[in-house]
């Protein structure tokens, strides 16, 4: 039945929600952060509402108007149908049509997820998928898609991608402003198979064929340094992956075991991810009280506190345009309560905060839910983060391809933290 299919949007939705602070994707993940939080919707097995006659679908309020869209929307497809010269499947009109109901936000962060896509994207949000292996961006503003970087090793790296090209298609199909993660998906699927990846590098068109592989995801690295005759530990955060805090922490215990005096920690070109992770690896660093609080369009809000012993050593992070959501939480967090010492360039700045909504379909929803502030309450959205040290990389270096001798944050980040352990 095509007549009702547009108020399945609103019906069955299970509401155990999924936030999101990240504005990039690292192969498909657009950085949740779980909520852990249930509520009734209203709704029986089918999706259908359990009383009559209230106007309401799956708990939630018809919307006015619904009618009339319902059958402008019939009459539109009955055209289609009976003039357009080429056949169109009921699934690629429900597609079509969720997919413009999240358009109608004007919001670059909100979107609807086919089962596929969202089955895909929680696939890579836990740090293990199948696919090609590095870490991506779109342009909020052009929604061109670029590379960052690819995975050490992985099979991006190997066929010839580099940091910095642009995503023009895949398998022959213009993505161009499409969204991130319907396009990391199509990067995607089953170990061994080859995908074609067209890309734009310094004015020319270049295909790479790529055999997809799994990918666990190293979402930290850690680096012994010894300056000036101190021990300092250098750990580089990828993203914030379900795997991330595990790894950070451990991280951070080798660096306290090895008898480091001091804590670099690098979030340059981390588009963000789960709240939680971030939270969790904030926790043994700050003291206890607030780390970051949320507030939605009702004005209610959401605390995250630090409740640990805190682990006191000098500390430096460095940020860049590039450091998104998350990134901006942790160092927010640690700027704010003055245990660290930012480094590097002004950050992204998004402020804001998305929610996934599973549908009883399997299919998703993504909005934007609410507003993120730091400690001190500042709210970063449009307008980022500033460094306590300002520090430019050399110019046409980034992070994935500056030589050590010639990156100049890290060497501030050394100078500051060297500074701390011998005041």
């Amino acid at each position: 039945m095509k007549n009702r299919f547009i108020t399945g949007m609103i019906i069955g939705i299970v509401c155990s929600a999924l936030i999101f602070t990240g504005v990039y994707a690292l192969s498909g993940k657009m950085e949740p952060q779980k909520q852990n939080a249930s509520q009734e919707d209203g709704t029986n097995g089918d999706g259908q509402d359990s009383e009559d006659g209230n106007n309401k679908k799956g708990g939630l309020l018809r919307p006015s108007g619904a009618d009339l869209i319902d059958d402008k929307a019939n009459y539109i497809m009955r055209l289609i149908d009976n003039y357009f010269l080429y056949g169109v499947t009921q699934e690629a009109y429900q597609t079509a049509i969720y997919r413009a109901l999240l358009y109608a936000c004007n919001d670059p962060y909100s979107c609807y997820y086919t089962p596929e896509e969202y089955n895909e994207m929680m696939e890579s949000s836990s740090g293990m998928y199948c696919g090609i292996g590095c870490l991506v961006q779109q342009d909020v503003n052009t929604k061109l898609i670029s590379i960052v970087r690819p995975f050490v090793g992985s099979p991006a790296e190997k066929a010839g991608i580099l940091a910095g090209d642009i995503v023009y298609k895949v398998d022959g199909e213009d993505v161009s402003g499409q969204d991130v993660n319907l396009v990391v998906s199509k990067m995607k699927g089953e170990e061994n198979t080859k995908v074609v990846i067209t890309m734009y590098r310094s004015g020319e068109y270049l295909d790479f064929e790529v055999t997809r592989a799994f990918i666990e995801v190293e979402t930290v690295t850690a680096e012994r340094i010894e300056e000036g005759g101190h021990k300092l530990g250098l750990i580089t955060v990828l993203e914030f992956d379900e795997v991330t805090a595990k790894q950070f922490l451990a991280s951070v215990e080798d660096m306290k075991k090895w008898g480091a005096e001091g804590l670099i920690i690098d979030l340059r070109d981390n588009p963000g991810g789960y709240v939680d992770t971030a939270v969790d690896m904030l926790d043994p660093l700050l003291p206890k009280g607030l780390i970051v609080y949320m507030k939605d369009k009702h004005g209610r809000q959401e605390d995250y506190n630090s409740d640990s012993e805190m682990f006191e050593i000098p500390m430096a992070v460095i940020i860049n345009e590039r450091s998104a959501s998350a990134s901006e939480i942790f160092a927010g967090a640690m700027q704010d309560y003055g245990v660290a010492t930012l480094v590097g360039t002004q950050s992204f700045g998004k402020g804001i905060v998305q929610s996934v909504i599973p549908l009883s379909d399997g299919s998703a929803v993504k909005m934007t839910i609410a507003d993120y502030y730091t400690p001190l309450g500042r709210n970063i959205h449009g307008v980022g983060i500033t460094p306590d040290v300002i520090v430019e990389l050399p110019e046409g270096k980034s992070s994935s391809n500056v030589e050590r001798a010639d990156d100049t944050q890290l060497a501030a980040a050394v100078r500051a933290v060297i500074e701390k352990i011998e005041k």
